[in-house]
């Protein structure tokens, strides 16, 4: 089960990834999560990896609110934090993130 906000909605952030190395971005991811733990409104966090391309991942994190993640993101932990997962950033796209603000949700 996902975690939600308490009022169901929030914020989900999708961080896309490429890599040859799968083993590299798990540890990667890893590491980040741990250095993200305690981080006041992140709800949790996940790696995917597709099903057609084996070497795309998407990191998803959900956020209990936009001000809890934007508050996070212009803090001076954000960098530090993330750090391990920036070498692989899929750099085909022009801007390898999205931010959506959840709308519906059962």
């Amino acid at each position: 089960m996902t975690a939600q906000a308490p009022d169901g909605h929030g914020v989900r952030v999708l961080l896309y990834h490429a890599t040859d190395d799968p083993a590299g971005i798990e540890a990667a991811y890893h590491e980040a999560s741990n250095r993200l733990a305690g981080v006041p409104g992140l709800l949790g966090n996940e790696l995917l990896r597709s099903v057609t391309d084996e070497g795309d991942f998407v990191v998803v994190s959900t956020w209990r609110s936009m001000e809890d993640f934007e508050k996070w993101e212009q803090g001076p932990d954000h960098k530090r934090q993330t750090a391990p997962l920036r070498p692989f950033r899929d750099g085909r796209m022009r801007r390898p993130f999205a931010v959506y603000r959840v709308t519906a949700s059962y």
